[in-house]
This record gives structure tokens, sequence and C-alpha cells, in this order.
């Protein structure tokens, strides 16, 4: 392999993206407004829940409840009366709307053991989920808190659980989901970039000039691999400083060259994936197919989304052989949790056996592919 020709033909593949207008675009907003939206908006989050309450009660008790619902969870609670609850659900204005009966508190001091109706709006499926069990937690919480003060009963517990919450003190969501949908960006658009690198020179029958030039299947694919995988580089790392640091917010505790070299390493491995899957598509919207085929279960099983300890054990097992679920691995120790190359090396050698392997099977598929040409 001769270098001369691996950097012609990798700067070649980097002017034929700069004049690929749709393709700079998809860039920028995978970097950008792709990886922020993921971050602000996770559906399992619960922020800002609109809320009704019908007070018939008009007791102590019931204001404190009332009062009990603050922002970001909640927004300020509506009190209205029963006829305009369902209205206000049927028009979609609230998710939650909490009835408290007459005469709560009095049935609360006599041990009867009142009803409070909750009606949820389920068509908001994620807010509906997790912020059914938040309204129940809180009412029962002021209830509880309220008539042991009342009864003059000591209100602290035997045992006391002290919660000490590392790496993300206040649980802040966005910070997760910034630093993961980076992650998957780096994922896709590696496979992405290189694979149409590969269609383009089929669709505009450019492979057949560079079969009759002095240069190998192995430079060819090299120069697409280290052409494409630096864009990706230099693209997450501006993400990840103006994104995830900068817009965002999102504190990283640990060394950012570190987690460059390990990026690296990972689009190393996923470029090589992505000329392995141009091999088998002879147009975009088949490689778009195979793209959805692959991406899909490995953003969904590489422990981003889910925890790899939620997860069958032969899931775990089997999914030890992508390269994502290494990479997450080797970005939450590095991002979240400040580690060194001493924590992270085994994922930097994960990395590079699997994409070295990758490469080796692309390649062979890649020579017999422009053989039979």
């Amino acid at each position: 392999m001769r270098p001369k020709n691996v950097l012609h033909l990798g700067v070649k593949e980097l002017w034929s993206l700069a004049r690929d207008p749709i393709m700079l675009l998809l860039i920028v907003f995978a970097f950008t407004v792709s990886v922020y939206s993921t971050a602000s908006s996770l559906p399992d989050s619960l922020y800002q829940a609109p809320i009704a309450i019908v007070d018939e009660d008009q007791s102590a008790l019931s204001q404190r409840i009332v009062n009990a619902f603050q922002p970001p969870l909640f927004r300020p609670p509506k009190l209205v009366s029963r006829e305009e609850m369902d209205a206000r659900m049927d028009a979609g204005l609230d998710t939650f709307a909490l009835n408290i009966p007459p005469n709560f508190q009095q049935d609360v001091l006599a041990g009867r053991s009142p009803r409070i109706q909750l009606n949820t709006d389920a068509n908001r499926m994620s807010q509906a989920f997790s912020g059914s069990g938040y309204v129940q937690t809180i009412v029962m919480g002021e209830v509880e808190t309220w008539s042991a003060r009342y009864r003059g009963t000591p209100t602290t517990p035997v045992v006391e659980v002290q919660d000490r919450v590392r790496f993300n003190a206040n649980l802040t969501r966005s910070w997760f989901g910034g630093v993961v949908g980076l992650i998957d960006m780096i994922t896709m658009l590696s496979v992405l970039l290189t694979g149409s690198a590969l269609i383009r020179e089929r669709e505009r029958g450019t492979v057949e000039h560079l079969l009759v030039m002095p240069v190998t299947p192995a430079e060819i694919m090299t120069s697409k691999v280290w052409s494409m995988g630096l864009v990706v580089l230099v693209a997450s790392a501006l993400s990840m400083k103006f994104v995830v640091q900068g817009w965002l917010g999102v504190p990283i505790l640990g060394s950012i060259p570190l987690f460059v070299c390990g990026t690296a390493l990972h689009v190393f491995a996923v470029t090589s994936l992505g000329m392995f899957l141009a091999t088998f598509a002879r147009t975009m919207p088949q490689f778009a197919l195979l793209m959805v085929m692959v991406l899909l279960p490995l953003q969904v099983l590489d422990g981003g989304m889910t925890p790899r300890e939620s997860m069958p054990e032969w899931v775990q097992q089997v999914m030890l052989v992508a390269p994502t679920t290494h990479f997450v691995m080797l970005g939450q120790g590095i991002l979240f949790r400040g580690g060194g190359i001493e924590v992270v090396w085994p994922q930097f050698l994960a990395l590079a056996v699997i994409g070295a392997v990758l490469f080796a099977v692309a390649l062979a598929r890649f020579r017999k592919t422009i053989g039979s040409m």
C-alpha cells in the first residue's frame, strides 16, 4: 500500500463531499440540532407537565397538596371546577387532573382512608406513565407529613436512607442525553458517509476509472475510511465543545483528548462496517435499508438507551462483538466518571480488535465485489 496514493484518493473524497450540499447539511444538522433535541426531549422525562386541581375541600391539607406541585416537574396548578376539569382534559389542556373531595381533611384525621381521583391523559404516554407515579408520591408524602405533625407524632423514620448521587447529582437528563445523542450521531454518520462514498462511485461510474489506475483495492478502501472518518472526528469534537459543553452546559469530568482518541478507534470500526454494507447495495435506497437493519439494533442494545444489566444475559454477550457497546462504555467512563486510560483500556483494546476484523472482512468483500465488475 502506497501512502501517497491513499492521501490523494482521500483528498478526492473530501472534495467530493464538499460538493454535496445535502450531505454537508446533514452533518451539521446531526451534530447540532439532533444532539440538542435528543438531550432536551427524552421520552421518559417529566418536565413542565400541565396539571389541574379541583379543590372541593378548601382545607389546610388540600392547600398544602396544591402548593406541592411546582416546576420544573409540573407547571403551577390550575384551580378549576369539576365541570371545567373534564372540558380541559377533552381539549388537551391538562395531562393530569386531581380531584380532592369534600371533607378530605376531616376524613384523614378520622382515619377513614378517603380517596383522591387522579385523571390522566394517556395520549401523552411518556408523561402519563412516569407522571402518575410522581403525583401519587407527592400527595401521599404531603398527607403523611401533615398527619404526623397534626397528631404530634415524630416524622423522623426509624431508618433514614441518605442518597448520594455521583457524577450527576441533580439527575439532569440532558447531561446523559446529550452525550448519548452525540455517540449515536458519530456511529450513524460514520457508516453513512463511508458507505455513500462508495455508492456515489458506482452511481457516477467512476469505480471503473479507479480500476484502470495504478491503485489497489486496499488503497481505495483506506482512503475512504480515513477521509470520511476525519470528517466525523472533527465534527464530533466541535459538537462536544460547542453543543454538549456550550449549548447544553454539560460538565465533562474526564479528558476530551482521551475521548477523541477513543472516538477515532470507534470511527475506524464503524467506517469499515459502512464499507462492508455498501458492497451489498447497488443504490442509496438499498444502502439506507441496510443501515436501518444494522444500526437500529446496535443503538438500542449498546447500553445507551437501556442499561446492559437490564438485558438478557445472552444479549449482553452477543453485543460484546459490537463496537457501539464498547464505545458507550468508553464514553461514559471518560466523560461522566472522569476515568483515565487505566480504566478504559479494555474498551480501547476491544475497539482496536473489532475495527481490525471489520476492516479485513470489508476489504475482502470489496476486492471480491470489484473483481466481478
